[in-house]
């Protein structure tokens, strides 16, 4: 029987519901506000030590599950038809993955799918990116905003509710 997250963009609060059969679809109100509209989001497993357990990771905004796991579902199809030898096809194949995920890829990975789209090998692409690549997030979730515009992190709600 699994527990879902949902965050309320009204309330700035992260809730967790819990639902007697494993349901992708439904999504519930808010319990605070009766916002129709929350967002699914991934759950998180492990909390390192010394972290605030009230505060989310103000990088890591809701992800809408039943969305990645389409966008999976539909590259893992593609991933079959394309050929290994053309590194155009690998980079087009990344573009629709952050495409349908939503979410946005860091610099140096930009960089090495626009020479890669160029037609440059990929083993060349590594070999010249790979501190770049390895040191930095492949996906950003969104850009940073001054701290004067920036909302606060959500609150997680540890109540269980019923979906």
């Amino acid at each position: 029987m699994p527990v879902y997250e949902f965050f309320c963009q009204d309330c700035n609060t992260i809730y967790k519901f819990f639902s007697r059969t494993v349901n992708t679809e439904k999504v519930p109100r808010c319990p605070k506000c009766d916002n129709p509209n929350l967002q699914r989001r991934m759950s998180t497993f492990a909390v390192s030590s010394g972290r605030d357990d009230t505060q989310v990771d103000e990088d890591m905004p809701p992800i809408d599950e039943s969305k990645m796991e389409r966008a999976m579902e539909v590259l893992a199809r593609e991933a079959d038809r394309i050929d290994e030898d053309d590194p155009r096809q690998a980079a087009q194949l990344m573009r629709k993955f952050s495409e349908a995920t939503g979410l946005n890829m860091g610099p140096g990975m930009e960089e090495a799918l626009s020479r890669m789209e160029r037609g440059e090998d990929p083993e060349q692409v590594e070999a010249e990116l790979g501190d770049v690549l390895e040191s930095e997030e492949p996906f950003l979730f969104e850009q940073k905003r001054s701290r004067a515009g920036r909302k606060p992190r959500p609150t997680i709600d540890d109540t269980l509710y019923d979906m």
